[in-house]
């Protein structure tokens, strides 16, 4: 194997390590690409600057499949944008809430409502959250277990939706690798086998309603459903709850509706399955190329008819929604830049051998099976530190599909792994931007949503972990069944063991 032996690994160490420090991420793969050139070009300073434009940069940007990733991006920063301020979501909402009566009732309810809002991971908090906030005060649920509810439900179920922003820059680091390694597979079927291998992701969604049902809460958010339900208070006398400002607000907008939600996504799903269907989905693989082309036209109709009702029920101006569906592709920039260097720090590590050097060190040393746990273990430490999932992405999947090859290990587990490990810093790190919008959207104080969240999302990795090595070794889609299954037998336990502290 040709490698440059350790230098090969400075420049994605680089990389996490400011992504850590700065918790900036375009400058943390900004560094990690230019070190790398750098030792490439043998240290010359001016040579590894024109280098890494000339020859790492631009061509990601004048490759085909790049332009068109970056194409789809904009096309659905510009539906994203017009659904946030439509008020469609918040008018949703509000129509839910007409039949809720019951503590469990309320908390499916926002559940339910934080999925519906699947296609914007950061409008979720900011959507549902305000809506939701005074039926649970009304029912005496307290405003942690909201904020981690409408927390569940953003990161944790954008991950699993292959057609919006989330799958579109994971597929286009995916697509990266295979075509490196000659691998012949579809990154839009390799994402829809990774989902099943998506542990962590699953089982935060799922036990909030296992939660909700069985009212099994333990740790912390215990102590604040019993100081709620026994004081009526909703805060503990050290909080300080962030409070919305008008920038952040998203709420409901004179003249919305429902129908401004499931009216566009009908479209979009309705031209999306119809135009892959007609390329033989589901059962025969459809090629990327056919898969953009279909989303890219989904996501236009779309946001077209959104657009026609909000003209229509005089939402907004038509000089107000065009500058709202371009303020939304623009604010795709960062994303796009973010992927373009994702995309050169593979490049640069994949021609300096790092995969390769890392193979031959664990080689014989590490069973394959063991590394998919491995791989969670580094991703969830790093994203719990920098608090950014992308950044993890970009960093861990270039380095851990051609691990997976090299050492036989799962391939599909391994970057569900990475994935998992991803999600859960972003879940849970304080850090995080879907964690401080969640305390916001909630009312909530955002130290306790963090201490009270932790704890529901440690037994969830525990468990994921558990998951990753049965994975490894069986390379069982079935697994998630398992781990389902210990997340039940472990709230139950967990539960009927701090039910004895809560009253103290």
């Amino acid at each position: 194997m040709e490698h440059m032996g350790f230098l090969s690994l400075v420049p994605p160490l680089l990389a996490i390590i400011l992504a850590v420090f700065t918790r900036n991420v375009i400058i943390s793969l900004f560094s990690g690409v230019y070190i790398g050139v750098l030792f490439i070009v043998g240290g010359r300073p001016l040579e590894a600057t024109m280098t890494t434009i000339g020859d790492f940069l631009f061509p990601q940007l004048t490759d085909s499949y790049n332009a068109a990733v970056l194409v789809l991006l904009f096309f659905i920063g510009g539906f994203v944008a017009l659904m946030e301020k439509s008020g469609g979501g918040a008018a949703l909402a509000e129509n839910s809430t007409k039949l809720i009566n019951t503590r469990a009732k309320a908390q499916v309810s926002a559940w339910l409502g934080g999925i519906i809002i699947f296609f914007s991971d950061l409008g979720t908090p900011l959507i549902v959250g305000p809506v939701f906030e005074k039926i649970f005060d009304k029912l005496k649920v307290s405003r942690e277990k909201l904020a981690w509810i409408i927390d569940s439900t953003s990161s944790p179920v954008a991950v699993l939706i292959p057609f919006i922003g989330w799958g579109v820059y994971i597929m286009g680091l995916m697509k990266k690798e295979f075509d490196q390694l000659n691998l012949a597979i579809s990154e839009f079927d390799a994402f829809l086998q990774v989902i099943p291998f998506q542990f962590y992701a699953i089982l935060t969604v799922l036990m909030v309603p296992l939660v909700a049902f069985t009212k099994l809460d333990f740790g912390p958010m215990a102590k604040a459903e019993h100081r709620v339900q026994t004081t009526g208070q909703l805060y503990w006398p050290h909080s300080t709850p962030l409070r919305k400002t008008e920038k952040e607000k998203v709420g409901k907008q004179q003249n919305s509706r429902a129908i401004m939600v499931w009216l566009p996504l009908l479209i979009l799903f309705t031209t999306l399955f119809g135009l892959l269907i007609s390329k033989g989905f589901p059962i025969k693989p459809v090629d990327g190329g056919d898969f953009r082309v279909a989303l890219s036209t989904a996501y236009l109709f779309a946001a077209v008819s959104l657009a026609l009702l909000m003209i229509g029920l005089k939402v907004k101006k038509f000089g107000e929604v065009v500058d709202i569906y371009t303020g939304g592709m623009q604010k795709m920039v960062y994303v796009t830049v973010t992927l373009v260097l994702a995309w050169a720090l593979g490049k640069v590590i994949g021609e300096m051998g790092t995969a390769e050097y890392v193979v031959e060190i664990l080689q014989g040393r590490i069973p394959g099976f063991i590394i998919p746990a491995l791989l969670f273990l580094v991703g969830a430490g790093m994203s719990l530190a920098s608090g950014s999932s992308w950044g993890t992405f970009a960093i861990m999947l270039p380095i851990a599909i051609p691990m997976a090859v090299g050492l036989d290990a799962p391939m599909m587990v391994c970057i569900g792994a990475v994935l998992s490990g991803g999600i859960f810093g972003d879940h849970s790190s304080p850090i995080s931007d879907t964690t401080i919008l969640s305390s916001t959207g909630a009312g909530a104080d955002h130290i306790d949503h963090v201490k009270t969240q932790i704890y529901y999302a440690s037994v969830n990795a525990a468990i994921a972990l558990i998951g990753f090595i049965i994975a490894g070794i069986t390379e069982s889609s079935f697994t998630i069944i398992i781990t389902i299954l210990l997340l039940i037998i472990t709230v139950f336990g967990v539960s009927k063991y701090q039910s004895k502290k809560v009253m103290i």
